[in-house]
């Protein structure tokens, strides 16, 4: 396989974010993410709405290291109106444009719209059944709180729920996640880490994200002459719903043999995601494999 372009002129790349949820407004959140990696970092802070709309009322990008083009950083203040749904990554391109650091921003961007699906805004009487790490009563106010939640994944399919009358469910879903206090700060915090890098006759992918809910880590290995997968590993140390969100995990083993071709992406959403696989696993391959081009 061909050489990635983040890895040319050195043997290891690495790319972190750091995000985190402040309950600034009312009605509203403001997600701020730290996106940095060997070349550069930004800094993206976005007030919004919860679901359903994800509507962005205020948008701002600082350069904080590197070179980030000053139209890029303005472009992100003209995302105000827009919702972080389908077709988002489109509309961050059109506003930033594709000036230097363009790339780096809309990935920020697209990690402040995950993380906008891990936070609500329910009356508190409501999400104080949250408590006491009840999994079944966690599970209905997901369902209810995130519009886009049913089918995105196994835990959230009706093969899901039919799990919860089988087995004893453990869940580390927090009432404050479904309603924070008023002026809460760091409601929710993520960091992730991304890496590359060749090691003798391979390359190495790791991904890591840890957060109040998840704990994943991530390994691959493509055989550099044949440009084939030959390990994929992860670790999931926390998941949101232990006993149910434990399934799909072994569908990792679908990457073994995979060629890493421009295709490949498509084909990890029926190896991954959907309503049979893990919405974050997906994520965390997906965001690999687009490391490599």
């Amino acid at each position: 396989m061909n050489e990635p372009p983040l890895l040319r002129g050195r043997a290891r790349y690495e790319r972190v974010m750091e995000g985190w949820v402040d309950n600034t407004h009312v009605d509203a959140f403001t997600h701020t993410v730290s996106l940095s990696d060997d070349d550069r970092a930004v800094e993206v802070a976005v007030v919004a709405l919860p679901s359903p709309t994800y509507e962005i009322r205020h948008a701002r990008c600082r350069a904080l290291a590197g070179g980030v083009a000053p139209t890029v950083v303005e472009g992100v203040s003209r995302l105000t109106g827009t919702p972080m749904v389908g077709g988002l990554t489109g509309r961050v391109a059109v506003a930033t444009g594709a000036g230097e650091g363009a790339a780096l921003v809309l990935d920020a961007v697209i990690e402040i719209a995950r993380l906008a699906r891990q936070v609500a805004k329910f009356p508190r009487a409501r999400a104080a059944r949250a408590a006491g790490g009840d999994a079944w009563e966690c599970w209905q106010l997901d369902t209810t709180g995130w519009v886009d939640l049913p089918n995105s994944c196994f835990t959230y399919s009706d093969a899901g729920r039919a799990l919860f009358e089988t087995r004893s469910v453990a869940t580390s879903m927090q009432p404050e996640l479904y309603s924070p206090r008023p002026g809460q700060r760091r409601v929710f915090e993520r960091r992730k880490v991304a890496r590359l890098e060749r090691v003798d006759d391979r390359l190495r992918l790791f991904h890591s994200m840890h957060d109040n809910v998840h704990g994943f880590e991530v390994t691959y290995e493509i055989d550099l002459a044949s440009g084939t997968i030959v390990s994929a590993e992860h670790l999931t140390p926390r998941l949101p719903y232990m006993g149910i969100c434990t399934e799909p995990q072994r569908k990792i083993s679908a990457m073994l043999g995979e060629t890493v071709d421009g295709a490949l992406r498509k084909r990890v959403q029926a190896h991954l995601g959907g309503p049979a696989g893990c919405a974050q696993l997906y994520d965390l391959t997906a965001d690999l494999l687009k490391l490599l081009s």
